[in-house]
């Protein structure tokens, strides 16, 4: 069988076509700019044509992570990231998309713990994916939490310098996504600094690099605090293409969790994402497959 994972992200999406006994092919593109859904989804259809094309048999289940809330029938109702998406019926645009297929679409950080989780044998495991925005997810006995919005906790109730795309002060993501963390990196340099600069800053010791960074590691580790006194997981898995790109992110987390320890509860154990960047087009693979034994067994 011929299975579709689909990781649409805030900037760019990466596909996989994972075929039995060939190796899976990849691609990847980055969204036309400015957002306009009809050039997106023709850059979308585009690049999965190029994909498929020779594919055999054809494509049997297609799993899309997705970074947008969506409703039940299918249509998204916010994503501030790319906002004339609001109000799309991606439901009915991925059956026309692959006819005949099992289609099934999911939160990128849901989809994302479930692959994390299942990597590191773990039956209960949060996640949190730093990036364009902060995708979160949770596993709880094997089975994806739906809905677990990580990245919206208000982790910092006096907060009034960086307001979050979802309109609130103190969220995990006005402090600790890529663009928030590269414009604090710019007030403290007083110039732009791009995702390059910043890795360089760190890795050379620069102060301003340090202090951008401190803000996210703090608002991560409340968040993974606060998971771990609710769900009680056994890992914290931080990835996305942030933390996988700078030294030491994970770690400076995890010594950060490690000082909100509280006596007789033990955190849980922080660890970088054992499939780096990845996870959530691995967890949209794991989609597919579930989505496939689903319709085989109701067929």
């Amino acid at each position: 069988m011929t299975r579709l994972g689909i990781d649409v992200g805030g900037t760019k999406v990466a596909l996989r076509l994972a075929a039995a006994h060939r190796p899976p092919r990849d691609a990847a593109f980055r969204w036309p700019a400015p957002a306009d859904p009809a050039e997106d989804w023709a850059a979308l259809a585009g690049e999965v044509a190029r994909l498929r094309a020779g594919a055999d048999p054809p494509i049997a289940a297609v799993g899309v992570a997705l970074p947008a809330a969506v409703d039940p029938a299918g249509r998204v109702t916010a994503w501030p990231g790319r906002p004339a998406w609001v109000g799309l019926d991606v439901g009915a645009r991925l059956r026309a998309l692959f006819p005949g297929a099992a289609v099934r679409w999911a939160d990128d950080g849901d989809v994302a713990a479930l692959a994390e989780a299942e990597r590191a044998r773990a039956r209960n495991a949060v996640y949190l994916g730093v990036g364009t925005g902060i995708g979160g997810g949770a596993v709880l006995d094997g089975r994806p939490v739906p809905g677990c919005e990580a990245g919206h906790l208000v982790v910092d109730r006096s907060a009034r310098d960086e307001r979050c795309d979802c309109g609130r002060f103190g969220c995990v993501q006005a402090a600790a996504s890529g663009p928030a963390i590269l414009r604090r990196a710019a007030r403290l340099r007083g110039s732009p600094v791009p995702f390059a600069g910043l890795r360089d800053g760190l890795a050379d010791g620069a102060r301003w690099a340090a202090a951008a960074l401190e803000p996210a590691w703090d608002a991560l580790a409340a968040a993974v605090t606060g998971l771990g006194e609710l769900l009680r997981p056994e890992i914290a898995v931080i990835g996305g293409g942030v933390a996988a790109g700078l030294p030491g992110f994970t770690e400076a987390v995890a010594e950060r969790v490690a000082g909100y320890a509280r006596p007789g509860f033990a955190p849980p154990s922080v660890r970088p994402a054992a499939l780096g960047a990845l996870s959530s087009l691995h967890g949209a693979l794991l989609l597919a497959e579930r989505e496939e034994a689903r319709s085989d067994r109701t067929g």
